[in-house]
């Protein structure tokens, strides 16, 4: 039987393990012509804004990364 609460408990998981991957995982660090050239492409004012997309992109993805492989380890080795 799934849990009803599995579409909260999915995105929950996900934002929880995007902010442990922030304590426990270095973020990119861009040189100095590729920022420039990516603040071009995304029109952004300063360096800043574009750290602030980076970071929450990389994090959600990590988190969501590892919220499905750990629900897939679960699911198929300790769930009875």
């Amino acid at each position: 039987m799934n849990n009803p609460f599995e579409t909260l408990i999915i995105p929950g998981g996900i934002l929880l393990l995007g902010f442990l991957s922030a304590l426990l995982l270095p973020a990119p660090a861009f040189g100095i012509n590729l920022a420039q050239h990516l603040m071009e492409i995304f029109h952004f004012q300063d360096l800043s804004q574009l750290y602030t997309v980076v970071f929450c992109v990389w994090f959600l993805l990590l988190g969501a990364v590892e919220f499905f492989v750990i629900r897939f380890i679960w699911r198929r080795w300790f769930s009875v």
